[in-house]
């Protein structure tokens, strides 16, 4: 597996992946309208053109991606992704960690999760990630962010 800069040519296959990896979170909180299930193919080559994509390949195929931006000393990294079939194999850990080093100048991360994605919020904490704050988005989601100074 390796783990490399995505281009606006891999935003159908990321956004695929995305609905994909997705599902599990629509399940969680009985809402398939979640933005990331939700996006189109253009809104995702717009957001290439603001915020940096890495992909994971493994045998020429796309399993794992996140993105991010940097906005006044702050990294905003979102939707981290893996295929179902290759999760908990430190796939999500690696493109985090990959993320981090290439926003090395940032001095602080911040993602955010669902209160109920108990998984997420297990690999954000064990990556050193703290809450700091909620947002109910609806009647069945809130939203949990964290975030992580550098050293």
């Amino acid at each position: 597996m390796r783990i490399e800069k995505a281009f606006v040519d891999d935003a159908q296959a990321i956004l695929s992946l995305q609905k994909l990896a997705y599902q599990s979170e629509g399940e969680i909180y009985h809402d398939y309208t979640l933005p990331p299930l939700t996006q189109t193919l253009d809104e995702i080559q717009k957001d290439f053109e603001n915020q940096l994509f890495l992909k994971a390949i493994k045998e020429e195929r796309i399993i794992g991606s996140v993105r991010a931006f940097l906005k006044e000393g702050t990294c905003y990294i979102g939707r981290l992704i893996v295929h179902p079939d290759f999760q908990n194999q430190g796939i999500g850990t690696q493109l985090m960690k990959r993320m981090e080093e290439i926003f090395n100048a940032a001095q602080r991360f911040e993602i955010f999760t669902g209160h109920r994605s108990e998984r997420n919020l297990y690999l954000y904490g064990r990556l050193g990630y703290q809450r700091f704050k909620t947002h109910k988005a609806s009647e069945n989601l809130t939203l949990v962010y964290l975030e992580k100074f550098q050293r």
